[in-house]
C-alpha cells in the first residue's frame, strides 16, 4: 500500500459537499455552476456518440480538437500555436498530472504558492519532487518576489502557477506575471501554468497567459479546462499547450495516465471552441451578476467580502467581520446554524495556513443564492464565535 494515498483523506470539496447532501443545506462550497451549459455543445456530444465513431481517438486527442484549441487562443490571447503544440487529456487535473510526472524527476524542487489547489502537492510528491512553498496572504493575495527567490535552490526544475488564482480569487497583471517570466529565465524553470479560469473574469479584465512573455515559449506549459471554460465540469476534457519538445514528454506521462478521452466530448468542445464566443461572453457576465449579488447580500449581513477578480468564487475575512472562530470551525457551524456549505480556505494551504478566510461559489440561480443569504443573515448573531 502506498503510504501517501494511506494517509490522505476525503478532499474538502467532497467533505463539505457530502455534509450538505446530509443535511439538505444549499451548496456554495463546491464549484459548479448551475444550469445546462451551452446547448450546442451538448447537442454535440450527443449527436457524435450517434454519429461518429465510438473507438480510440488519437492518443493526443483529435485533430479538430487540437486544432480548435490552437485558433482559439490565436483569437483570444494572440498565441501563435500549432496543432501539434497541443495534448488533450481527461480533464485539467489529469493535464497536471502528466505535466508534473514529464517535468519532475526525484528531488527535483518545485515552487508553487499557497492557497493552491489540493490535487498539486501529491502530484509533485508522487513524481517523487519536493514542493517548496510561498505564501500568498490576504486581502491582497500577491506574489512577493523576495520570497519567490528565498524559495528558489539549485535543485528547483518548475514553478507551478495557478492564474487566475483558485481559491483567492486573484488574476496576476502584466508586472507580476512579467517579473515570473524574468525569474523562470534567470533561474532556468519550466512553468506550469494551470489557467483554466483564464475566460472567468471579471470587470473587463482580461487574463494573460505567461506562454506569451519573453523567454517563456519553449518553457511553459499552458493548461486550459473546457469544463471551466463552458460550465461543463462533468465533461472532464481539457488539455496541455507547449512547445514541440515539452509536449512530446508530457504526451508520453498521459499515454499511461488515461491515454485518450471519450470521443464524442472531443468533437463537442470543438464544436464550442469553435461556435460559443458569445455564450461565454454572456456566461461571464451571468456570473459576475452573481458574484455581485452574493457579495452585497454578505455584506449585509455584516461580513467583511474580499475582492474577487474571477473563477466562480468570493471569500469573506472572518476576523474583520467579528467573528473569532478560524474557518473550518466556522463551516460546520454555518452548515449547522444556517444550512449553507461553504469551504474553510485553510484546506488550501500545506503549511503555515491562513485560517480566518471562508470561501462561498456564487455561479447559482438567483433563487439559490438568496435562499443562502437569507439562511445567514437570520442566523448571523449565532454564528459570531
Amino acid at each position: 500500500m502506498n503510504p501517501l494515498y494511506a494517509r490522505m483523506g476525503t478532499t474538502i470539496f467532497e467533505a463539505m459537499s457530502a455534509r450538505a447532501r446530509e443535511t439538505g443545506a444549499i451548496n456554495l462550497g463546491q464549484g459548479f455552476a448551475d444550469g445546462r451549459g451551452p446547448e450546442a455543445v451538448l447537442q454535440a456530444a450527443a449527436k457524435a456518440v450517434l454519429e461518429k465513431s465510438n473507438q480510440y481517438p488519437p492518443m493526443i486527442g483529435l485533430p479538430e480538437l487540437r486544432g480548435a484549441v490552437a485558433d482559439h487562443y490565436a483569437r483570444h490571447q494572440a498565441l501563435n500555436l500549432a496543432a501539434e503544440e497541443v495534448v488533450v487529456t481527461s480533464g485539467a487535473t489529469e493535464a497536471l498530472a502528466a505535466a508534473i510526472f514529464a517535468c519532475v524527476s526525484p528531488g527535483d524542487e518545485v515552487i508553487c504558492f499557497q492557497p493552491l489547489y489540493d490535487a498539486y502537492v501529491p502530484l509533485i510528491r508522487q513524481a517523487g519532487g519536493v514542493p517548496k512553498f510561498v505564501r500568498l496572504s490576504p486581502p491582497e493575495w500577491k506574489i512577493d518576489k523576495a520570497a519567490l527567490e528565498a524559495a528558489v535552490s539549485s535543485k528547483t526544475r518548475v514553478l507551478l502557477l495557478n492564474n487566475p488564482l483558485n481559491p483567492a480569487a486573484t488574476m496576476c497583471g502584466a508586472d507580476e506575471l512579467a517579473m515570473l517570466a524574468d525569474f523562470c529565465v534567470s533561474h532556468d524553470l519550466t512553468a506550469i501554468c494551470d489557467e483554466v479560469w483564464e475566460h472567468v473574469t471579471f470587470d473587463g479584465a482580461r487574463h494573460l497567459p505567461l506562454i506569451g512573455f519573453p523567454g517563456m515559449r519553449e518553457r511553459t506549459v499552458k493548461i486550459g479546462s473546457a469544463g471551466k471554460i463552458f460550465a461543463l465540469t462533468g465533461f472532464k476534457v481539457g488539455w496541455i499547450c507547449a512547445a514541440p519538445a515539452l509536449a512530446r514528454v508530457i504526451s508520453k506521462a498521459h499515454q499511461f495516465l488515461t491515454f485518450t478521452t471519450p470521443p464524442n466530448l472531443q468533437w463537442a468542445v470543438a464544436e464550442g471552441l469553435a461556435t460559443q464566443d458569445a455564450w461565454v461572453q454572456e456566461a461571464r457576465h451571468r456570473f459576475q451578476h452573481g458574484r455581485d449579488r452574493l457579495r452585497a447580500g454578505l455584506e449585509g449581513a455584516g461580513f467583511a467580502v474580499l475582492p474577487s477578480a474571477a473563477t466562480y468564487f468570493l471569500s469573506v475575512d472572518l476576523t474583520a467581520s467579528g467573528i473569532s472562530l478560524d474557518d473550518v470551525s466556522f463551516a460546520n457551524k454555518l452548515i449547522d446554524e444556517a444550512g449553507v456549505a461553504s469551504i474553510p480556505v485553510s484546506a488550501f494551504y500545506a503549511e503555515d495556513a491562513v485560517t480566518n478566510v471562508l470561501r462561498f461559489c456564487f455561479v447559482k440561480e438567483d433563487a439559490t443564492l438568496d435562499a443562502a443569504i437569507t439562511r445567514i443573515a437570520e442566523a448571523r448573531g449565532r454564528l459570531a464565535g
